[in-house]
């Protein structure tokens, strides 16, 4: 008699219970899980041949970044993978664009911000896997707290981009009383070049004219950032 030839893959329902990804969570909290773990609970089924556990797998294995991948993909990157169509990967994009906006999204509660690592933990999460620049501008209060975000511009951050005529615009229309700028560098490497040097000391003259002081110029890398404030550059 022939020998039956065994499967090369176990569905994720033959699984001992207490290893299956949703029952893990419920029974030891979602921090138990790994990141295949976490993203197979995403895409919630597999294929025929391919378990929820295989495809995730597949996909932070597309670039050597790793789950780092994710934070900047677009779901026709995710279709790619055999065995992932559009409805999995708009999934996936959605949850973690949605945690990208939950990470940054004031509370109702206004934040005071008294440190540049505040200041960094608001935005390093969004802003660390962008492939473009983005330049915001924080507006705050007298007592520090903020009272607006505004994106001021997308692209490479030259004094023709980053214009004070529209930085301060929505400043003085908030009567806001001195602001903090962020921008990142999709290098990820968060040292500040000549452009960024040349538009901050124009944005800080502006400010000084309009009495609205800029406290602040940070640069978000890859989980590092550098505050102008803390080096002097202001």
């Amino acid at each position: 008699m022939k020998q039956e030839k065994l499967k090369k893959t176990i569905t994720i329902k033959e699984m001992p219970w207490e290893e299956r990804p949703r029952e893990k969570m419920m029974k030891y909290g979602v921090s138990s899980l790994s990141n295949i773990e976490l993203l197979a609970i995403l895409i919630g089924s597999g294929t025929r041949n391919t378990t929820a556990l295989s495809l995730a797998a597949r996909i932070i294995s597309l670039e050597k970044d790793g789950i780092s991948f994710l934070g900047h993909c677009l779901p026709q990157d995710l279709c790619a993978v055999k065995g992932v169509g559009m409805a999995k990967s708009c999934q996936i994009v959605a949850a973690i664009t949605l945690g990208k906006r939950i990470a940054t999204n004031p509370r109702s509660k206004r934040i005071r911000i008294n440190s540049p690592d505040e200041i960094a933990a608001l935005f390093m999460e969004e802003l660390r896997y962008l492939k473009k620049e983005f330049f915001r501008v924080l507006l705050l209060n007298t007592k520090n707290e903020i009272i607006g975000i505004e994106d001021a511009s997308i692209g490479n951050l030259n004094s023709s981009i980053v214009h004070p005529r529209e930085i301060f615009c929505s400043a003085i229309k908030k009567s806001a009383s001195s602001m903090i700028v962020v921008h990142n560098h999709p290098s990820g490497h968060p040292k500040p070049s000549q452009n960024d040097l040349d538009v901050t000391t124009r944005l800080v003259e502006s400010g000084k004219i309009l009495g609205i002081s800029v406290v602040d110029h940070l640069i978000i890398g890859d989980g590092v950032y550098v505050s102008f404030k803390e080096k002097g550059l202001l």
